[in-house]
């Protein structure tokens, strides 16, 4: 098994990941990003990013993305496209395994985020960032003054509900069931917002549309019956996993699979530090998941300086 050392190794290349490495980098500190076999995070998925300071014009997510690694690669950041199999964090160095690959960090960073819970329907992926979504923040203000559909009942749905119904000339909920999940004061709040409309006991069978989406086949679950409703987009709101399942039995996660953190980023385990979409449920942003990543290489940099100075 082969060994390599580093002064930190981030898991995870989306934002937070890279902003992390370029300040880690730059703090003269050895520094190795192992960024998944899908590199990129959820911005690799995303077509238009407007909301992300530094691009009056807007820019496209998955070339953000590219000059984000590109900085961190000129600065002299490793990277290895590869998965985390598993880690070992009793004692430091800390170890992290690739397969048969063995990597030592003084410190180490969580970047790997929390993918969006998809539908599965071939035609929703085929028509992902063009028209179908699962961020209202990040795509709402491309259908202002349209209409959307919110595919969910709990606070995710109602949450993406609320947001768009402040842009969107109407927004019809799709819930599976007669009742929603949410939240009593999200429920309330979203029943009294007069352009939110309400589809229940239904599902969506399939997205209608060739280079973009135009309507949604929808299904009574009741009754069986059929129907089209068009729509100009559709937000898929039922929720996000956070991709920890590596990390189980060796940080505290909650019972939802996030990591849990103090002091913003600080995890349970000494010289380990959590940054971006992996323990933030709340924001799940770009620019907060960047924001993190670089509290979480500056608070590394600072440990391993203390780290050293208790080994002498």
């Amino acid at each position: 098994m082969s060994k390599k050392e580093y002064d930190i190794i981030i898991i995870g290349s989306g934002p937070a990941g890279l902003t992390a490495s370029i300040y880690a980098i730059r703090a003269n500190l050895k520094t190795l990003v192992i960024g998944g076999s899908t590199p990129g995070g959820q911005l690799m998925i995303t077509t238009d990013v407007d909301d992300f300071p530094g691009f009056p014009g807007g820019i496209q997510g998955p070339e953000l993305m590219q000059k984000m690694r590109k900085q961190a690669e000129l600065l002299g950041v490793e990277f290895l496209d590869e998965n985390v199999t598993g880690v070992d964090f009793k004692k430091n160095p800390l170890r992290l395994f690739v397969e048969d690959k063995e990597f030592y960090a003084k410190s180490v960073i969580i970047a790997t985020g929390a993918s969006a819970k998809w539908l599965g329907l071939s035609s929703e992926k085929k028509l992902i960032g063009k028209g179908v979504s699962a961020c209202a923040v990040c795509d709402g203000m491309f259908f202002k003054g349209k209409d959307v559909i919110v595919i969910g009942g709990g606070d995710t749905a109602m949450r993406e509900a609320l947001f768009l119904a402040k842009l969107c000339k109407t927004v019809t909920v799709v819930h599976r069931r007669d009742k929603l999940k949410a939240q009593a004061a999200l429920e309330e709040k979203s029943k009294n917002t007069k352009n939110i409309k309400w589809i229940w006991n239904s599902v969506v069978e399939e997205f209608l549309g060739t280079n973009k989406l135009e309507s949604v086949k929808l299904k009574n679950l009741q009754s069986n019956k059929l129907s089209e409703l068009k729509c100009d987009g559709a937000f898929v709101a039922i929720g996000h996993k956070p991709n920890t399942a590596f990390l189980k039995g060796n940080i505290e996660l909650d019972d939802h699979g996030y990591i849990v953190v103090n002091d913003i980023i600080k995890t349970s385990v000494e010289g380990v530090f959590a940054a971006g979409d992996v323990h933030d449920y709340r924001y799940m942003q770009a620019v907060t998941a960047a924001g993190t990543g670089c509290m979480a290489a500056l608070e590394a940099s600072d440990y391993i300086e203390e780290f050293k100075h208790k080994k002498k």
